[in-house]
């Protein structure tokens, strides 16, 4: 069984096709990381598949078809991070992540002591206990980001979409969080992450899926996708690759393209 099945995806936008025939599966236990550069399609891939803009082809969560599940169904399947870090009200940081809990309550009806300890696990996992009765809005940009994040991990969905989730983030929490999306994978969950830090998707995923132009380049174990040859047709950069046991190290040193 897979949490996540794209088959023959396509999104045009403005007229333009920017995912073309993308097919890919995420089982449980995957922390696959989606990287390719400025423009290649990895957010409309992310978006397309929670049906958040219109898509062809066949997209299914667990074992249900995208298009036969609720809002709610989703909302229980799958936890999204879009690229946006704006907070438009001063909630405090706890009543802001427990806006995670939604989908597993009813309407109008106040957390439960489950709604509680799954807040208190993803505000710790994110560092962000500490400020939790503080105005969301007054957070720095790298706070309001992990906050975020804390969110969309109290929702407790098998499946985590996320969208360039280290950005703003200083190296320190860019490691932990990287090493969070694996423990979550490692406990039987699959998370699909954009990631534009070659070397901290490949010490960290399993799995990457290199996209160009809206298609997949390549997909496989990061040794297997990430080469010079690849770097220097997708990127246009020529870079040295070391790697030192499991830990890489990338350096694009010069740009190859006009």
């Amino acid at each position: 069984m897979s949490l996540l099945s794209l088959s023959d995806l396509t999104v045009e936008l403005g007229g333009r096709r920017v995912v073309d025939g993308v097919s890919l599966t995420l089982p449980p236990g995957r922390f696959a990381g989606l990287i390719g550069p400025n423009g290649a399609g990895k957010t409309s891939v992310l978006r397309a598949a929670l049906g958040l803009i219109p898509a062809g082809g066949a997209i299914a969560l667990g074992d249900r078809r995208l298009d036969t599940m609720t809002t709610g169904e989703r909302a229980l399947a799958a936890a999204y991070l879009p690229q946006e870090r704006e907070i438009g009200w001063p909630l405090s940081v706890e009543r802001l992540v427990m806006l995670g809990r939604g989908p597993h309550r009813r309407p109008g009806a106040p957390p439960g002591a489950e709604d509680r300890a799954a807040v208190a696990r993803a505000m710790a996992r994110m560092d962000v206990a500490a400020f939790a009765a503080r105005p969301a809005t007054a957070l720095s940009g790298g706070e309001r980001a992990r906050v975020l994040i804390a969110r969309a991990l109290a929702q407790e969905a098998p499946l985590l979409l996320a969208d360039e989730p280290m950005a703003g983030l200083d190296p320190a929490h860019q490691i932990a969080l990287a090493a969070t999306f694996a423990t979550l994978a490692a406990e039987g969950r699959g998370v699909l992450a954009s990631i534009h830090e070659l070397g901290l998707a490949a010490w960290a995923c399993d799995w990457l899926v290199l996209i160009d132009a809206g298609r997949i380049v390549a997909e496989g174990s990061p040794r297997t996708v990430l080469t010079p040859e690849r770097l220097a047709a997708v990127y246009g950069v020529e870079a040295r690759i070391d790697w030192l046991g499991e830990v890489p190290a990338i350096v694009p040193f010069r740009h190859v393209r006009g």
